[in-house]
């Protein structure tokens, strides 16, 4: 019997560096990487059908609990580095991405964040949403 061949779910963002995100030096400001992130969510969600209008929808909130980052080379003023999220398959209910921030064929910062569900009474949902597992099923990763 034949494996099934893993999906890889995978969108790239295009930034530019602006002068409001760095510091005095003309390096990216840390504090700035978590926004390179967000854009990079909503590209992937765009793209598969998970954008946050589909969780305000559902009633649902999808709070980052973790957020970690490995800076390899300082980003600067003036440069357009391509945000790569790839989302990361787990059996548990909660959003598991990966992300690197390249430039040049070079990696300039690695990172992973994970989301879990909250209803609107901001409870935590222990399983995973209807429209979440629907969504899973979809992309063929069910």
């Amino acid at each position: 019997m034949m494996e099934k061949e893993a999906v890889i779910l995978c969108a790239e963002k295009e930034i530019e560096i602006r002068f409001s995100e760095v510091d005095m030096m003309g390096v990216v400001w840390h504090g700035s990487y978590a926004a390179y992130l967000e854009d990079a969510r909503e590209a992937f969600g765009a793209r598969y059908g998970l954008s946050y209008g589909k969780y305000i929808e559902e009633n649902i909130f999808a709070p980052i609990v973790e957020l970690n980052f490995s800076y390899h080379k300082p980003l600067r003023y003036g440069m357009k580095p391509v945000v790569r999220i790839t989302y990361r398959p787990t059996a548990a209910a909660k959003l598991i991405f990966d992300y690197e921030i390249v430039a040049d064929g070079e990696v300039f910062l690695k990172a992973t964040s994970v989301q879990v569900f909250m209803d609107r009474d901001y409870q935590l949902l222990w399983d995973a949403p209807a429209f979440f597992l629907e969504w899973k099923k979809e992309m063929g990763l069910l």
